[in-house]
């Protein structure tokens, strides 16, 4: 029988880690959207279960644009997660967010064109609101434990998300500052759009590693420089992270939780029963209200 868990944390594989997790179990829950990234390692975290899923699996084998996004989701979602916690690496867009601070971003823009964005589609439709797209409530927790533990932090910002796998060109670099976004990255969409449509509140906690490349004084961005600075920043990431949980009400309710309420526009009567079994982990809750 699968442990229910509330907090999950979604990033690198050092995030699960930590010396002071304990009681590691490795869980594989298999959806219909395929196999999550890789096996989800629960473990008691000052005294909470967390449960722990590396995005690009174990190895790093999956690129930004193949990670099993809606997989990912709805397996933590099996798991009765209420709450998760994005780890990112970051490109700035601008100055004052330099290489190694962190960043709570409160916007996103989707750059991507490859990926499937939504649970919803031929039988069921739903249109779910994400004009706030992170949790407000989780955004600030993870903001407050930067703090606590010593770290360089900024609260807010757009994250524009890029397809990769490559970087960006110093054209749409300029394009997206002159658009007025903060950070750069690859993972946050569709991954923070599908967390809403499951009612599961999102934040995200972006580690700057380069600025970009419209920073014609710094170098261009390479994978060993953001490789470099994310290792420096681990272990300040671990520290924020568990103090993010230690001081997080899992059990509180926000709108995040209610994501689905008058968002279904398919009558109940007309949603076809394989398509009800597939998405009932994410709208069971909805319909039954």
């Amino acid at each position: 029988m699968i442990e229910n868990v509330d907090i999950a944390v979604i990033g690198g594989s050092g995030l699960y880690k930590m010396v002071e997790i304990v009681d590691r179990v490795a869980h594989v829950i298999p959806t219909p959207f395929g196999h999550p990234s890789g096996d989800i390692i629960v473990g008691t975290l000052r005294g909470k279960r967390v449960a722990f899923l590396p995005r690009h699996g174990a190895g790093h084998i999956y690129s930004p644009t193949t990670v099993p996004y809606r997989a990912n989701i709805y397996a933590l979602k099996l798991l009765g997660v209420r709450y998760i916690i994005g780890v990112n690496a970051c490109g700035s867009l601008r100055e004052e967010y330099a290489p190694g601070h962190i960043v709570i971003p409160d916007q996103l823009l989707d750059y991507t064109n490859s990926r499937e964005r939504s649970f919803f589609g031929e039988g069921l439709v739903a249109h779910v609101s994400v004009a706030d797209p992170f949790c407000a409530e989780l955004s600030e927790q993870l903001h407050k434990a930067v703090i606590r533990v010593g770290g360089t932090v900024h609260n807010g910002g757009t994250f524009v998300i890029e397809e990769g796998p490559r970087f960006a060109t110093r054209a749409e670099s300029r394009i997206f500052r002159q658009l007025g976004c903060s950070l750069i990255g690859m993972t946050t969409a569709p991954e923070a759009f599908l967390a809403r449509e499951a009612e599961i509140a999102y934040a995200t906690m972006a580690h700057v590693t380069d600025y970009d490349v419209w920073h014609t004084s710094e170098e261009p961005v390479t994978v060993e420089m953001v490789v470099t600075t994310m290792r420096r920043n681990i272990e300040i990431a671990q520290i924020a992270i568990a103090s993010a949980i230690e001081n997080l009400d899992a059990e509180a309710r926000c709108s995040c939780h209610m994501a689905l309420e008058n968002a279904i526009m398919t009558e109940p009567s007309a949603i076809p029963q394989a398509t009800l079994e597939r998405l009932k982990p994410i709208v069971g809750r909805a319909l039954q209200g």
